[in-house]
Formats: structure tokens, sequence, C-alpha cells
């Protein structure tokens, strides 16, 4: 491709609505053009790169005995309806209708679809297991697009589902997927780590992330990982054992205390003169669920004070659709109290569901809000617990947000934290889909049961936009070479040299000739804007023909290198072919 016919456009600034460096990187190189918000027209550099992505993508589950198949971007609400989704999804799925008035919506995701594909086809036990795959695009209507192409409302991804007999087939699948997700990224020039996580909307019992770990702002998730054991999880989904500390407030009686304006609960630990886990703390919260006809429900949240709440373990422990914090007013109407001074006291006959976390078990003569104003309780105990204030025992759960430094679940060791990019994810759906949906298959004595599913996603374009927060510097993007739109360019120094033309055009066509994807910039712009503009497209290699040519030398250079080489063109052109033939 010669530069002067490349259609591209690389921009002197960022864009303004810009926060990650990918979403910079790629709009400045002149890789992707926003339409709308949280919406792209990928440009042919990137077209490029998702392409390569996508070819690895193919090979790989290919290679692991997945079959390719491509299925429609718009669904008709009834396969939703049946499985149970089109209300547990929630406002990310765009909905409409035809010009028939049938409910439709635009795919977020193709479980529903597959498993009626499936449906009625394989209907033996004697055809599977079976893994189906497509590469296609996807819509989620996200309240709040951002960071470019991680995370988009338009995006590509790939799905794989599988179908199974047993338990022990699927698991068997799962590694075989994992394996092959290992092998992808990899070949995309990524590291990964496979954390559990939470499944989400989409279900299931089982379920791991594959994470780009990239200390950035567009590090989605906090990782949990153990340097020790290997364990790793999603900061909604990771555990650890509770420090062995003092958790006892050391306060002698149960009594009610003034606390005029104490609030928080730092202000609370200072002016009682305790530890910050001696408080229980109340945080009120409303849960909205699937069931339109179920009303909101308060739940108050208890956990020790030196804690936070994991928002998405809450919401799994309640069974919500959707949880939100409570304002000022909901808390005058459900506790009759105000911020600051809330507990569960009192409050059994006020249809409010009292939730502890577990770090709150061992906890004795606390500090306790008063649900009165301005007031608190010191010396709680949970024996002091009466049915004014919960009906039946206490309801604990897994409801707080793990530390750095926590220990390890399964050795005991300490937790390291990273921010991570989620580009994968599997997931053991087991019959979440094909139960209600009635897909079946008969067994070898006659008798039909629900297929046992497995799911398993890569984001085509996350994956990219991945690779580019990791693989950055001041000057721009660079490329593993695995996916680089190009592997090198080649630049003359002066196009009204014809010396240095002459002899940039005779290493570009060798180049090509020896299977290397090359651009000849034959622009007529100056130097220095040539070699800019290659180290933001991030041309894994640079071939500079100039003056030095005279000494029978060229200027070499490798993007993710500091050091600028003098070496003959052959040679610049043998560096450049073993590069790319090792990846081949």
């Amino acid at each position: 491709m010669r530069a002067s016919k490349l259609f591209v456009q690389t921009l002197r600034d960022f864009p303004n609505d810009a926060e990650a460096m990918s979403h910079k990187l790629l709009v400045r190189a002149g890789y992707i053009k926003k339409l709308t918000n949280g919406g792209y027209s990928y440009l042919p550099l990137m077209q490029r790169v998702l392409t390569k992505v996508s070819t690895i993508i193919r090979e790989e589950m290919n290679a692991a005995g997945a079959q390719e198949l491509l299925m429609p971007f718009v669904q008709p609400a009834e396969l939703w309806k049946k499985s149970g989704r089109w209300q547990v999804y929630g406002k990310e799925l765009m909905r409409m209708k035809d010009r028939h008035e049938n409910e439709m919506c635009l795919a977020p995701t193709h479980e529903e679809v597959i498993t009626s594909v499936v449906d009625g086809i394989f209907t033996s036990y004697k055809q599977l297991p079976v893994n189906l795959y497509h590469i296609q695009l996807k819509f989620r209507d996200e309240i709040r697009p951002r960071f470019g192409l991680l995370r988009s409302r338009e995006f590509i991804m790939k799905d794989a589902y599988s179908f199974h007999t047993s338990e022990e087939s699927l698991n068997a699948e799962y590694k075989n997927m994992a394996q092959a997700y290992t092998k992808i990224f990899k070949r995309c020039g990524l590291e990964t780590k496979m954390v559990q996580s939470d499944s989400g909307a989409i279900g299931g019992s089982v379920s791991h992330e594959f994470m780009v770990l990239a200390d950035t702002c567009a590090g989605e998730n906090d990782v949990f990982y153990c340097e020790k054991c290997g364990y790793s999880a999603n900061s909604n989904h990771a555990v650890s054992k509770l420090n062995e500390e003092n958790t006892d407030g050391g306060f002698t009686k149960l009594e009610t205390v003034d606390t005029p304006n104490i609030r928080t609960i730092d202000e609370l630990s200072n002016f009682f003169n305790i530890k910050e886990n001696c408080i229980l703390k109340a945080v009120l919260y409303v849960a909205s669920f699937a069931d339109e006809d179920k009303p909101d429900m308060p739940v108050l949240v208890m956990i020790r004070g030196d804690k936070e709440v994991e928002e998405t373990k809450l919401m799994n422990a309640v069974n919500a659709l959707e949880i939100r914090i409570a304002v000022d007013d909901e808390i005058k109407e459900y506790l009759d109290t105000e911020k600051g001074f809330i507990s569960f006291l009192g409050t059994a006959d006020k249809g409010v569901r009292v939730l502890f976390d577990n770090s709150t078990k061992g906890m004795k003569n606390f500090v306790i809000g008063a649900n009165k104003p301005n007031k608190h309780v010191t010396g709680y105990n949970f024996s002091d617990i009466t049915d004014l204030d919960i009906k039946g025992e206490p309801e604990f759960a897994d409801i707080s947000l793990v530390k750095k430094g926590e220990k390890c679940i399964d050795c005991g060791s300490e937790l390291n934290v990273t921010r991570g990019i989620e580009v994968g994810n599997i997931f053991q759906l087991g019959t979440k889909y094909s139960k209600p949906m009635n897909a079946l298959y008969t067994d070898e004595n006659g008798k039909t049961h629900p297929y046992i599913m497995g799911c398993y996603g890569i984001g085509v374009t996350r994956t990219a936009a991945a690779a580019v927060e990791k693989y950055h510097d001041e000057n721009g993007i660079i490329w593993p070479l695995e996916i680089a739109p190009y592997h090198a360019v080649v630049i003359p120094v002066n196009t009204n040299d014809e010396a240095q033309m002459n002899l940039a055009e005779d290493i570009y066509k060798k180049l090509l000739n020896a299977g290397v994807e090359a651009v000849l910039d034959d622009r007529a712009d100056r130097a220095g804007v040539k070699f800019k503009d290659a180290d933001l497209i991030g041309y894994p290699f640079r071939i500079t023909v100039g003056k030095t040519i005279t000494e029978g030398l060229v200027e070499f250079k490798a993007r993710k290198d500091a050091e600028l080489l003098k070496i003959t063109p052959d040679e610049a052109i043998n560096i450049v072919k073993e590069r790319v033939n090792a990846i081949k």
C-alpha cells in the first residue's frame, strides 16, 4: 500500500471526549471515527487489525473442534420471553417493533438464538457434544458508553456455544476452550490472566474472565490474585479469609450515646477512640426486580466499618435486577431517620430486608446507629437483637469488597491487586436456556433431557483496543506484530531524490514479494511528519531511505525499541522477513 493512497488521516490533537489512551490513540491515528455516542466506524487500518484478530480466533477455534456459523443480528422477543430474559436483561436490551407490530431486539448476545438453532437438529445423544461459534456485530444500550472501543454500544464479538449430555462433557469442553483462549490471546500479543468472575446477565454456575492486566483508567475491574498459589478473581467475585484481628469495641455496657452530627465512620472512630472495624456500618439500598409486578424493596446492608459493599455481590444475594443507594427521602420513608445514624434497630415491621456481611460475624461490643438522629448505640452484640429488630435469625452473605493485603482464601498468603481489561469470558450455563426453551435431546434409553450448555465469548474490538491500552508510548501505538495493520513502513526522506525513491521502491517490492505487509510512504511531506505518523500509527518496523544510501546503508528501527540501526537494505529486509515468518 502506498501512503498517498491509504485512507487515513492522523490528527494533531487527541479528541476532547476521550479518557482511555486506546480511545485517544485510535482516533488520533486514524483507526476509528465516531458516528454517535458509543458507535464508531472502523476505518481501513482498524479493519485490518480486526480481520487479523478474527483470523487468529477462527484458526484456534477450528483447531479446538468448533464449527463456525452466522446467526441473525435482529432477534424476536418470543425467544427471549421463552428463556425468561426479556425483562431480566434490563435497559441494555434495545427493544423495538417491526411493521407488523412484532416485538424484536438488537442482539446483545445469542444464547436464545443458538438454542433454537440446535433444537430439533441435534436430537440424539449420538450427535453430541457439539461446539458452534460465530463472529457477529452486537449492540448493548449502555447507559454511559466510554473508553472508545472498550465500552461501546455497538461492537464485534465472537460467541461460541457448546451442547452436552453430561457435566463431565461440559467440564472437558470448558477446559478445552480455556486452553484455546490462552492460545488466541497469546497469538494476539497479549498476556492474560484467567480469573473467577460473576456470571451477570448471561447466567450459569461457573464463569471465568480473561483479563489483560493494565493499570490504567480503562481497567474496568480490580483483579485480586495470589502469587503463591495462583488464585485470581474479579472484584465482584473475589473472596478472602478474614484477617485475625480484634473487632471487640471494648465497651462494657449497652447504652445509647448522643453523637451530634457525628455521621461518618471516620468521625465515629475519632469520637469513640476505637478502630473502624469495631463499628457496624449501615447502608440502605433500593432493589428492583425482573418481575414488574414485584415492587422495589429496601435492603439494609450491615457491614464492618472498615469494609466496603461490593454491589454486584449484593445484587446477586438479593436476586435483584438493579440496585441503587437510597436517597435521603427514602431513608426517612423506610427507616424514619436520617443518613449517618441508620441501623436495623426496630425495623422488623418496616418491610426492610436486613443483610449482614460475613465480616460482621466476629464483632463484639461494637458501635451501631440508633436509628434516631444524632444518636448511636455502644456495646452492642448480636445477642442483643430482638424480634422488634429482625424477624428470625440474622441473614449473612459475602457482600464485601476484598482489599489488597487480605488473605488468600486458598492458601492464606496476601492478595495483590491490579486493574484488568476483560477481553474474553467463559461460562458453564447448564440448562439455564435449554430447560425453559424446551430444547431437548434423547438419551440411549429413549428419554428426553435438556441440553447441558457452555458459552464462550471474545470481544474482537475489545481485544484490539486492549492491545493499544497495554502497548503504547508518548509517541503512539506499539502494535504486537501479529495484529498490526501493516508490518513495516518504508520512508524515503526526499521523494524528489530519484536515487532514494528507486531504492525505497525496490525495498518495498521485495518486502511484498516476501509476504510482508508493507507501506511505502511516498507522500511529499517532510521526513519529520512521516516519522511522527509512523510512530503514531504503530508500524512495527520502519526502514528509512535517506542520505546514508551513498554508504550503501538505510536506517532501521523496530517500533518497540529505542535503538536506530544503520544497516544494508538486504539486512533490513531479512530482519523483517524473519520476524514476520516467525508469527506465521
